[in-house]
């Protein structure tokens, strides 16, 4: 069993990196098999002002090189490729990465979600140029804007309502007449005098130089078109968690997003943990990732030490030079 890890954390982002990073200070040489993408949403971030530790902001590829950097250094090990398939049936589990196949006694997911994109030409080049899909994330760098936001749902609604607090006009731009929105978001979106709403109206272009300067929209019922001016756009149509390889082996929500036991980083599989935005549909934010990504390297250290399958020391001897607080 020489060649069977401890654990095998599959994603590079926020969760996974953190959940790396306390893996290796409690002695379980963790392996990390990052994807292509790793970094995760951060990657196509700008300006990250809201996370501890950074109080002059910091780029969000810098902030995931340097999540990265400290996994390392404690003895995490890359993989920077994607898995390919997953047998959880027994244990130890078998993780496939092309033609290699990888064994792990634990596994944590942490593989994200990603926003759903319209699709629109110009929305790819503009990301961290005006448009984004993550209000909380960046509203305040719209501090006196006109701001469009795109969808029906409550998401939408939210996000709209929020980004309010900023700009000085927000647009709710939606394909139908009805909304998918709970009615009291709506009605609360209705209500906020800083809200107008665009309805059957899509966004077939977003325009600008440098930066978002405008949309060109389209009226679904006539096919008129024409252009208005806004300093960003905001996607909110939803997301989508990165669980295809999983869902036909573990338990999960109508969504996607995988479920795990209450307090706890737990799926149905013992020895598979799950954290970050692959099981929370609600907070999505960085800091909530990298904190479940803790919290389920200590899940599964508390699961190998029990099996006494391990030297751990994350729980029982923190370093006294680093002390855990």
């Amino acid at each position: 069993m020489s060649d069977v890890h401890d654990l095998i954390i599959i994603g590079g982002g926020p969760a996974g990196y953190t959940a790396a990073l306390y893996a290796a200070r409690a002695n379980l040489a963790p392996l990390v098999i990052e994807g292509f993408n790793w970094g995760g949403q951060l990657m196509i971030t700008s300006d990250v002002e809201n996370y501890p530790g950074y109080p002059s902001g910091v780029m969000g590829p810098e902030m995931m090189a340097e999540f990265r950097r400290q996994a390392e250094r404690f003895g995490t090990e890359f993989v920077t490729d994607d898995v390919t398939s997953v047998d959880f049936s027994e244990r130890p589990f078998r993780i496939s990465v092309e033609g290699d196949e990888y064994l792990a006694r634990t596994v944590i997911i942490a593989t994200g979600a990603s926003a759903r994109w319209l699709g629109l030409p110009g929305e790819q080049h503009f990301q961290g140029r005006g448009v984004s899909a993550c209000a909380t994330c960046d509203g305040a760098f719209f501090r006196d804007k006109e701001l469009i936001v795109v969808g029906g749902g409550d998401s939408a609604m939210e996000e709209a309502t929020f980004l309010t607090r900023f700009a000085t006009k927000v647009t709710v731009v939606h394909r139908r007449e009805d909304f998918r929105a709970s009615q009291i978001m709506l009605d609360r979106a209705r209500a906020n005098e800083k809200i107008e709403f665009l309805t059957s109206t899509v966004v077939d272009e977003i325009l600008g130089e440098g930066r978002v300067q405008g949309v060109r929209l389209r009226n679904v019922d006539t096919g008129e078109t024409f252009e208005r001016p806004f300093d960003g756009v905001f996607v909110a149509i939803g997301h989508d968690p990165n669980t295809k390889l999983f869902v036909d082996q573990l338990d999960h929500d109508e969504a996607g997003y995988l479920l795990t036991k209450p307090g706890s980083t737990a799926t149905n599989v013992k020895g598979v943990f799950a954290a970050g935005d692959v099981q929370d549909h609600i907070y999505r934010q960085a800091i909530t990732a990298a904190g479940s990504g803790c919290m389920a390297a200590l899940d599964a250290e508390r699961l190998l030490a029990a099996e006494e399958g391990h030297e751990g020391t994350a729980l029982t001897a923190p370093r006294p030079e680093a002390a855990e607080v």
